[in-house]
């Protein structure tokens, strides 16, 4: 064995550790239930939805429907499925269209002419939206971002 490679510590907590261990999965187990009960619920989706735990960048339009105007918000993604997206946000949105810019693993923005068509408060004090996507669309971020590059 080489002197400079340590092998791996398994037994790092002290015995005592595993009930408060077992009292903690049991506590995160009850509100795992709570969320997602069993049984057949029936899904009226027809999509696949997938979770989107991301910051998205939402700006407003214009009249014509397509051109950003506006001040840009930044909300957090719920759910991404192939025809729409759910997000939250702290503040009423009063716009109807707008563009969402999500950002891919390339540092690449996607944009999307979407119709927000829904909306609810939430306990927490925040809201919960979400709309459907109509066409793809140049995203404002991706603009900004390449307007500030050096060289421009």
């Amino acid at each position: 064995m080489n002197p400079m490679t340590r092998e791996p510590q398994l037994d790092l907590l002290p015995e005592e550790g595993a009930a408060v261990d077992d009292d903690v999965r049991m506590q995160v187990w009850a509100l795992l239930t709570t969320l997602y009960p069993k049984g057949d619920l029936s899904e009226r989706r027809k999509e696949n939805r997938y979770p989107f735990p991301y910051l998205v960048h939402l700006s407003p339009v214009a009249e014509d429907g397509i051109t950003p105007q506006g001040e840009m918000l930044v909300v957090v993604g719920k759910h991404l499925s192939e025809r729409g997206l759910g997000f939250y946000h702290p503040k009423p949105i009063p716009y109807r269209r707008m563009i969402v810019s999500l950002e891919a693993n390339n540092g690449q923005w996607l944009g999307f002419l979407i119709d927000l068509n829904w909306c609810r408060f939430t306990k927490q004090g925040w809201y919960e939206s979400g709309g459907r996507f109509l066409q793809p669309v140049l995203s404002p971020v991706q603009s900004v971002e390449q307007a500030r590059r050096p060289g421009r």
